[in-house]
C-alpha cells in the first residue's frame, strides 16, 4: 500500500498523483488533507511517516507547496526515508543509494506531468544495496544515538 497525504498547497495535485497510481494498480490510502482550508503540514507528514514506520505502507509520496516542509516533518519520524526530489535523476538515486521510503514534491515546483513521471521513475527503482546498505544502515545508528 502507498500512503499519501499533502496539505491545502496541493489539493488538485495530491487527487492526480492517486489518480494515476491507481491506474497503475495500486492500492492508495489518502492520509489527507481533503479541503482547501489552510492546515498545519507537519500532522500529515507525520500520519504518513508513522503508516511507513509501522509497516502499515510500503511506501508513501507527500506534497505541498514546495516539498520541503513536509520532508522535513516526516524525516523527523525513525525509520523513514524522505526524499524531496524536483527531478527524475534524484528520485532514481533516492531509491537506489538511499532506500527513501517517502517521496516528497512540491505542486509550486513542479507541473503534474512533471511530478507523475518523477513518481513513476521513483515507484519503478530498486534499491541497490551492496556498499549503498552500509551507508543507510547508519541512518539509524544515528537516530539511535539521538
Amino acid at each position: 500500500m502507498i500512503a499519501i497525504a499533502c496539505d491545502h498547497a496541493a489539493l488538485g495535485f495530491k487527487a492526480a498523483l492517486i489518480e494515476h497510481m491507481r491506474g497503475r494498480g495500486l492500492e492508495v490510502r489518502d492520509y489527507g488533507t481533503h479541503t482547501p482550508d489552510s492546515v498545519d503540514y507537519p500532522a500529515y507528514a507525520e500520519k504518513v511517516a508513522l503508516a511507513v514506520q509501522s509497516g502499515e505502507a510500503e511506501k508513501a509520496v507527500l506534497v505541498c507547496g514546495t516539498g520541503i516542509g513536509m520532508s522535513i516533518a516526516a524525516g523527523k519520524v525513525r525509520g523513514t526515508r524522505c526524499a524531496c526530489c524536483s527531478d527524475v535523476y534524484s528520485a532514481v538515486l533516492s531509491r537506489q543509494h538511499n532506500d527513501a521510503n517517502i517521496l516528497c514534491m512540491g505542486a509550486r515546483v513542479l507541473g503534474e506531468g512533471a511530478a507523475i513521471m518523477i513518481l513513476d521513475a521513483w515507484l519503478d527503482t530498486e534499491f541497490e544495496g551492496g556498499r549503498h546498505a552500509r551507508r543507510v544502515s547508519m541512518y539509524a545508528e544515528i537516530e539511535g544515538r539521538q
